[in-house]
C-alpha cells in the first residue's frame, strides 16, 4: 500500500474508532473523551494493531491539543486570568515545586530512582495535570465560569507554561548544577522574550489583522486566517524550545482581547472538537492493555498514590489562598491526575536515559488510568458532597464552610431584591434596579466581584449563593424577590431549592444556562425562568415584526404566550426518552430518591396542587411512574396521584423523610378550613427547654405543631422528642380559641403585646407558603 494512502487509512480508522467510542460513551451517559481514549486503545499497536504509523497520527493529534488550548485562550482572557492571578501564579507555582520536592524525596527514600535528577524528572511528570480532560469536563458541565472552574484553569495555565521550562531544563538534568542553572536561565529568557513579543503583537498587529479578515465578509478566509495565525505562533514557540501547545494558548489569549473573539471561537470550535477527538484517541494508542493487565496491582497502587498525593498538596494550597473548603476540595479532586503532556516529558526522558522502558510504560499506564478516572471523579463530586453533608461527623465541617466570608455593613433587612451572581447579567440587573431606587443585596463568592461591589458601595454577602447560611444572611426570608444568575446549573438548582426552604412563596427569577434546565427549574419552584438565547430571539423577532407593520399588541400577546409555554415553541423537538435521561442525570446531582405511594395513602385521588407537597414537605416532585409503565416527567399541578405510583422527589434527607410520613398518612394534615398561625418562641417562654411530648399541645389545647423553623432549617412534622428553643418559629394548627389560649401561655401578652391579635383562618398550605413569623405579620 502506498505510504500516503496508508496515512489516510490510519486517519480514517482512528476517527471511526473515536466516533464509535464516543457514541458508546454517550449512550452510557459518560463523557465522550472516555470513548475516544478507549477507541484509540482498541485500534492502536497494543490493541488490534490497525494503526501502523503511530508517529504520524500523533503529529496530527498535536493539532487537537493546539486547537483545544487555542480555544481555551480565547475564552480564558487576560481579564479572567486576572481574577485568579494569585492562586494561579502563587498556588500553581507552589504546587509544582512541592510536587517535585515530595516526589524526589519519596522516590529516593524507597529506591524508585537512583539519583536526585531522576527524582526531579519524575516529580515534573507528576506535577502536571490534564488541561484537555479537565477543560472538556468543565465545558460539558458548564462550570468554566464557576469559582472552582476558574481556579482549576488558572493552575492549569501555569502548569502548561511550566511545561516549556521543564522541556528546556530536561537535557541538563544529568549535568553539573551550574549547567542546570544555565538551562533554567536560558529558558526563562526565552519565555520572557516570547511574552514581550506576544504582548506587542497582541496590541498592535492582531486587532488590525482580524479587522482586515472581517472586512472580506468571508467565513472561509476568516477561519483560514485565524488557524494560520494560531499555528504560526505555535510553530514559533516550538522553534524557541517551548511547546506548540503553549504557543496556541498564547495565540488564543491575544485574540481574546479583540472584539472578534466570540466570532473566532464560533468558527474554530468544530475544528477543535474533531482534532481533540483525534488527540484523545492518540493518547489511547499509547496505552498497552496487556501491560496494564499484567501490572494492574502496581498501576492501581500508583494511581492511588498519585490521586491522594496531589489531592493532599493542592487542597491545602487552595485553602491557603482564602478559598472556601468546598472549592478547595473540588479543585484538589479535579486536578489529582497526571496530564496528557506528561507523555511528552516521559518520552523525552526515555530518550535521554532518565527512565527505563519499564518505568516509562508504568508512567504511561498510570497516566492513562488517571485520565480515564478523572471524568468519573468530577461527575461523582456533587453526590459525594451531598452524602457527606448527611454524615454527622462531617456535617459541622460542611456547615462551617458554607458560612459567609464577609457581609457588607447596613444591608437591607426587608422588601429588598437579592441578586445571586455578579457576572455580566448580575451587573446589568443591579444597575437597572439602582436606577429605580430599589434596595439590593448581591451574593457572590468571587473576590474580584466583591471588590467591585465594595467600590460601587452596593450591599453584598461574600459567599456561596447555594448555601443556606449565606441566603439567610442576605435576608432571603424577608426579601421581595430573588434573582439567580449563576454560571453553573448545579449551584443554580441548589440556590433555588434552599431559598424556597427559607421563603416558600418568594418570587424567584432564574437564568437557565441550558434548554434542558428550564422545566426542572420550574418544577423546583421558580416563578420565572429566563433563557438568554430564547429571549434574544424574541427581542429580534419583536423588532422585525414591528418593522413589518404587525400591531404591537399582537406581538406582545404572542411573545407572552411563548414565555408562558416555557419557550416550548422555540425549543428543539426531543423524545420522551431524552427528556427522561436528562432528568435522571440532573436528579443524580441533587438529593433525590424514588418513593412508592402506598395504596392506602391519603394522597391517592388528590392532584399535586391539592396535595401541596412542596409547601408541606419541602420536596419537589419531578417525575411519576405509573403502574402501567407510563412515566410523567415534570408533572403539573393538575396531575392526579394514583395507587401504585412511584415518585422521583428532590429534597434534603429530612424533607424526604417528611414526604414519606405524608405519603404513608403518619402525620395529621389539617383540613383547609383549620386556622393555622406562625408563632415565635421568646427567650422567657415557659416552653423553652421542654419537648413536645412534655408540652402535649394536642391533648391540652387540641393544637398540632406542623413545622418548626430553627436557624434557617425547616423541621416538618416534628416528633415528640423535639425540644423547643428560644427563637423557634412554630406553625400551630387548631381551633381559634385554643390557638389564642396557647399563644398566651407560650408568650404572655404582657411580655409580647404584639402577639395578642386575632388569628386569621388560613389553610396550612397558605401558612406554610407565607412562612413568616407572627410578629412580622402584625401590620397585615
Amino acid at each position: 500500500m502506498q505510504e500516503d494512502f496508508r496515512l489516510i487509512v490510519d486517519l480514517v480508522s482512528v476517527l471511526v474508532a473515536a466516533a464509535s467510542g464516543g457514541l458508546l460513551a454517550g449512550l452510557l451517559r459518560q463523557p465522550p473523551l472516555l470513548g475516544y481514549i478507549i477507541g484509540g486503545m482498541v485500534v492502536g499497536p497494543a490493541g488490534l494493531g490497525l494503526i501502523k504509523e503511530v508517529v504520524q497520527i500523533e503529529t496530527l493529534a498535536q493539532f487537537g491539543a493546539a486547537f483545544l488550548l487555542f480555544a481555551l485562550g480565547v475564552e480564558f482572557s487576560f481579564a479572567e486570568l486576572k481574577k485568579v492571578q494569585k492562586i494561579s501564579l502563587g498556588g500553581g507555582g507552589l504546587q509544582i515545586v512541592l510536587t517535585i520536592l515530595v516526589t524526589t524525596l519519596v522516590s529516593l527514600g524507597i529506591g524508585w530512582v537512583k539519583s536526585p535528577a531522576q527524582g526531579v524528572f519524575l516529580g515534573a511528570i507528576l506535577s502536571l495535570s490534564s488541561t484537555a480532560v479537565v477543560l472538556k469536563c468543565l465545558m460539558e458541565r458548564n462550570e468554566t465560569a464557576t469559582p472552582h472552574g476558574q481556579v482549576m484553569l488558572g493552575i492549569l495555565v501555569v502548569q502548561d507554561l511550566a511545561l516549556g521550562l521543564m522541556l528546556a531544563v530536561l537535557p541538563a538534568l544529568d549535568q553539573p548544577p551550574e549547567a542546570i542553572g544555565m538551562a533554567i536561565g536560558q529558558a526563562l529568557l526565552r519565555i520572557g522574550l516570547f511574552a514581550a513579543g506576544a504582548v506587542a503583537v497582541g496590541i498592535w498587529l492582531i486587532p488590525r489583522l482580524l479587522r482586515l479578515l472581517a472586512k472580506t465578509e468571508s467565513r472561509e478566509l476568516f477561519l483560514l486566517g485565524v488557524v494560520t495565525l494560531c499555528l504560526c505562533i505555535a510553530l514559533l514557540t516550538e522553534q524557541m524550545g517551548l511547546s506548540i501547545e503553549m504557543g496556541a494558548f498564547v495565540a488564543g489569549l491575544m485574540i481574546s482581547e479583540v472584539e472578534y473573539a466570540d466570532q473566532t471561537l464560533t468558527y474554530v470550535e468544530p475544528l477543535r472538537d474533531v482534532f481533540a477527538a483525534l488527540f484523545f484517541a492518540s493518547v489511547g494508542m499509547l496505552i498497552d492493555p496487556v501491560f496494564l493487565w499484567n501490572n494492574w496491582e502496581l498501576i492501581l497502587g500508583l494511581v492511588f498514590l498519585v490521586f491522594v498525593g496531589k489531592f493532599l498538596i493542592i487542597t491545602p494550597l487552595v485553602k491557603l489562598f482564602n478559598y472556601p473548603l468546598k472549592t478547595a476540595l473540588i479543585v484538589g479532586l479535579g486536578l489529582a491526575q497526571i496530564g496528557e503532556f506528561s507523555f511528552v516529558l516521559a518520552s523525552e526522558g526515555q530518550v535521554l536515559g532518565l527512565v527505563s522502558r519499564r518505568v516509562y510504560l508504568l508512567l504511561v499506564g498510570t497516566t492513562a488510568v488517571t485520565l480515564i478516572l478523572t471524568p468519573f471523579v468530577l461527575q461523582v463530586i456533587p453526590q459525594l458532597f451531598n452524602w457527606l453533608e448527611t454524615v454527622p461527623i462531617f456535617k459541622p465541617y460542611f456547615n462551617s464552610m458554607e458560612l459567609p466570608l464577609e457581609v457588607a455593613i447596613d444591608i437591607p433587612v426587608q422588601n429588598h431584591v437579592v441578586v445571586c451572581g455578579y457576572g455580566r447579567i448580575g451587573r446589568n440587573l443591579v444597575r437597572l434596579l439602582n436606577e429605580h431606587n430599589s434596595q439590593i443585596v448581591v451574593i457572590d463568592q468571587s473576590e474580584a466581584a466583591i471588590q467591585k461591589l465594595r467600590e460601587a458601595e452596593v450591599p453584598y454577602v461574600y459567599g456561596n449563593a447555594a448555601s443556606l447560611h449565606v441566603l439567610e444572611k442576605a435576608g432571603v426570608d424577608q426579601a421581595r424577590s430573588l434573582v439567580i444568575a449563576l454560571p453553573d446549573a448545579m449551584s443554580t438548582r441548589l440556590a433555588l431549592k434552599r431559598a424556597l426552604e427559607l421563603a416558600p412563596d418568594l418570587d424567584i427569577v432564574v437564568q437557565a444556562n441550558h434548554n434542558r434546565d428550564i422545566e426542572l427549574l420550574y418544577q423546583l419552584g421558580a416563578k420565572e425562568v429566563v433563557q438568554p438565547e430564547f429571549e434574544a430571539s424574541l427581542e429580534m423577532a419583536t423588532h422585525l415584526l414591528t418593522g413589518l407593520g404587525v400591531p404591537i399588541a399582537v406581538i406582545a400577546r404572542e411573545v407572552e404566550q411563548i414565555r408562558n409555554s416555557h419557550y416550548l415553541d422555540l425549543r428543539p423537538e426531543r423524545s420522551q426518552s431524552e427528556i427522561a435521561r436528562d432528568l435522571q442525570f440532573a436528579a443524580q446531582e441533587m438529593n433525590s430518591k424514588w418513593y412508592g405511594l402506598p395504596s392506602d395513602s391519603p394522597l391517592v385521588g388528590m392532584t399535586i396542587g391539592q396535595a401541596n407537597i412542596r409547601s408541606l414537605t419541602g420536596v419537589s416532585l419531578v417525575a411519576i411512574r405509573r403502574d402501567r409503565g407510563e412515566e410523567i416527567d415534570y408533572p403539573d399541578a393538575k396531575i392526579s396521584l394514583e395507587k401504585g405510583d412511584r415518585f422521583l422527589v428532590v429534597g434534603q434527607p429530612e424533607e424526604q423523610a417528611a414526604f414519606n410520613e405524608l405519603a404513608k398518612g403518619e402525620v395529621v394534615i389539617p383540613e383547609s378550613s383549620t386556622p393555622c398561625q406562625w408563632l415565635q418562641i421568646p427567650e422567657d417562654s415557659l416552653g423553652v427547654g421542654k419537648t413536645l411530648a412534655q408540652l402535649d399541645f394536642r391533648r391540652e389545647y387540641g393544637v398540632q405543631v406542623q413545622a418548626i423553623r430553627r436557624e434557617g432549617k425547616f423541621i416538618r412534622f416534628p416528633d415528640e422528642t423535639v425540644e423547643l428553643r428560644a427563637g423557634d418559629h412554630l406553625l400551630l394548627c387548631g381551633g381559634s380559641n385554643p390557638l389564642n389560649q396557647l399563644r398566651q401561655w407560650i408568650a404572655p401578652s404582657s411580655k409580647m403585646p404584639q402577639l395578642a391579635i386575632p388569628i386569621i383562618k388560613v389553610p396550612v398550605s397558605e401558612a406554610l407558603q407565607r412562612f413568616l413569623p407572627l410578629d412580622s405579620q402584625r401590620n397585615d
